[in-house]
């Protein structure tokens, strides 16, 4: 089932959550993936996308998703020089995941009310 033996570097682990969530925990990690899953999406482009992360947080955060084989980040040699991160296919496999994520948040907002101004599904 892994498909990137990404799940055993962390042999501490005692259950298949606890492994998914090192891999996507974080305040915008799900959200970057969510955003990815659509298609390859440059720096600037992500970071107008969650106006609320600071430029430092959104690199950390893509970064972690970097090293965890999750992302992919590709420089385009340009003036400026062009940063385009996209899902791997490691990463392509949470698109499932992410998904019914969306779904049980719309759901449960719906339930409350809530407008959903934030995706589609």
């Amino acid at each position: 089932a892994d498909k990137g033996g990404h799940f055993m570097q962390h042999p501490e682990f005692s259950c298949p959550m606890e492994a998914t969530l090192s891999l996507i925990d974080g305040k915008y990690k799900t959200l970057l993936l969510w955003h990815l899953k659509d298609g390859p999406r440059r720096y600037m482009a992500l970071q107008r996308l969650l106006p609320r992360v600071t430029p430092k947080m959104l690199t950390q955060q893509l970064r972690a998703l970097e090293e965890a084989g999750m992302i992919r980040r590709e420089v385009i040699p340009a003036r400026p020089p062009k940063t385009v991160y996209s899902l791997t296919p490691f990463g392509e496999s949470l698109v499932p995941v992410l998904d019914a994520m969306c779904r049980w948040g719309r759901d449960h907002l719906d339930g409350q009310g809530v407008p959903r101004p934030c995706g589609k599904v």
